[in-house]
């Protein structure tokens, strides 16, 4: 035999594929054994809707930040202006 036909028995995806019954893994077995005698609590589908509180509207931090780009804006002209004096 060659060593093509040797890798190709020996890793035959085909055929490991299409066997019927599929062993869970050992991690599944775990659960499943642990969730027969204590279920998990229910959880819900999303989390909290705002964790964090609630948000500001977007009007507000676009004003604060173009009060400061004004502000900025004036600074650098004022600081201009006297520099050439």
């Amino acid at each position: 035999m060659t060593e093509h036909d040797d890798l190709q028995r020996e890793f035959d995806y085909q055929w490991a594929n299409s066997t019927e019954l599929k062993e869970p893994s050992a991690r599944a077995r775990m659960l499943a054994a642990r969730w027969k005698d204590n279920p998990p609590a229910p959880v819900p589908f999303r989390a909290d809707p705002d964790p964090t509180g609630p948000r500001r509207s977007s009007w507000i931090s676009t004003a604060v930040v173009l009060g400061c780009v004004a502000a900025l804006i004036l600074l650098i002209g004022y600081a201009q202006t006297r520099a050439m004096y």
